[in-house]
């Protein structure tokens, strides 16, 4: 009986150990995704479409889904809500949960977070939320970027919340605090860190792990900054912006940082530069290892893959090329003409592409020396650019265009 109890508590150990948030961009918020068994071509029309709804709201944010579930947040007149959406189609409830950014690109950007029964989202102006996710009751709420006197720029806020152990953190940048931690049960104040200076970005925390170290990578207009998540404390920062090269405060930043052990590659568009800066043996400090202009990835994300990156350039805001770049040394493995500039995810060996301009998806096979499109086909329905980043579960494929909700069937 007690070899059965302690197997038992191991079970329980295990599954608890390894539950893992569903979030913006996969597992680790570096666009793997971890599904297997899909199809390695599409049907010259695509693949099939199982569901279109409509009705959404407005936005640009990327939808997630568990084994039951679809969550998406639309702006609708002047608030953001979040949907609950069941594998039929049907809008099991719909929730205002704050107010939307209400100047330039109102539409959502912030993805929600979902762990266990609870839903987190912020919206457009800074509220954190918690939600039940059986009938969007909310549990508790955050004014984060009033409380904290977040200083925004242009677009508001398009963080999407992290998930640490016992707590739930934002970034709401500014003079008080860059990095803000709460209770992720109650919403109480847990810690806040202190101010490395900038305004909020457009970039969504993630959690660093290398070897003894793990941090929380987190982004202000003009800093990357690792703290501890125990406590807040400011391990070290890196100032990206340069007020010579760019004649705003803040930058604007809306890119993850992608890294590969000690290495932190950072990235965004109008021509400003890509750099890669490498941490210390002992965690404390980081360093450049090498820049370029070749990848200033917009807002679309970047995969790393076997010592490459894969992604898109800027070259206006309607256009961009395709590019491969060595992850050691930067150099430029190919660049390609496709369309334009998109959004970038990768799942079961394969890059799957949503082009920003037409909303052409496309399958791409990962290859250093050119631009392998295997499939693709195009969105029909919605309205706006094509900025949502697509999202893998269950063996289906979830895009968002507008205020309306594509799924399709991936699973060979």
């Amino acid at each position: 009986m007690k070899r059965i109890l302690l197997s038992i508590a191991f079970f329980l150990f295990v599954v608890i150990a390894f539950a893992q948030p569903i979030q913006w961009r996969g597992l680790h918020r570096d666009g793997k995704f971890m599904d297997t068994g899909l199809l390695k071509k599409w049907p010259d029309a695509g693949p099939e479409l199982l569901m279109k709804v409509e009705g959404i709201g407005k936005g640009y944010s990327s939808v997630v889904a568990t084994d039951k579930f679809i969550f998406a947040t639309g702006m609708i007149d002047t608030l953001d809500y979040l949907s609950c959406i069941t594998p039929d189609g049907q809008t099991k409830w719909k929730v205002a949960y704050g107010r939307s950014w209400a100047k330039s690109f109102p539409d959502t950007r912030s993805t929600p977070t979902i762990e266990d029964d609870r839903v987190y989202i912020i919206s457009g102006t800074g509220e954190l939320v918690c939600l039940n996710i059986n009938d969007g009751a909310i549990r508790w709420k955050v004014n984060v970027d009033k409380d904290y006197n977040s200083e925004w720029h242009i677009w508001g806020v398009s963080e999407s919340p992290l998930i640490v152990d016992d707590k739930v953190i934002c970034t709401p940048g500014g003079a008080k605090t860059s990095v803000v931690a709460f209770d992720k049960m109650t919403g109480k104040p847990v810690w806040q860190s202190e101010s490395v200076g900038g305004p909020r970005s457009y970039v969504s925390p993630i959690i660093y792990e290398y070897k003894q170290f793990r941090y929380v990578l987190a982004v202000t207009g003009t800093h990357l900054v690792a703290l501890e998540p125990a406590s807040g404390k400011v391990v070290w920062s890196f100032k990206y912006w340069d007020g010579a090269k760019w004649d705003q405060p803040g930058l604007i930043w809306a890119n993850t940082p992608t890294f590969k052990g000690r290495d932190i590659f950072l990235s965004m568009g109008y021509d400003y530069r890509n750099v890669m800066v490498e941490m210390s043996e002992d965690g404390t400090s980081v360093t450049e290892k090498w820049s370029n202009m070749t990848l200033d990835n917009h807002h679309h994300g970047l995969i790393e893959l076997e010592g490459n990156i894969y992604g898109s350039n800027w070259i206006s805001n309607s256009k961009g090329k395709w590019l491969c770049l060595d992850w050691n040394s930067g150099e430029t493995k190919y660049e390609t003409e496709w369309l334009t500039k998109g959004a970038l995810i990768y799942a079961d060996g394969l890059l799957y592409i949503l082009e920003e301009k037409a909303g052409t998806v496309a399958l791409v096979k990962p290859n250093t020396q050119s631009f392998e499109i295997i499939s693709s086909f195009k969105l029909q329905g919605g309205s706006g650019p094509f900025w949502a980043h697509p999202f893998i579960a269950n063996g289906k494929l979830y895009l968002r265009h507008g205020d309306v909700l594509f799924v399709y069937n991936i699973k060979a």
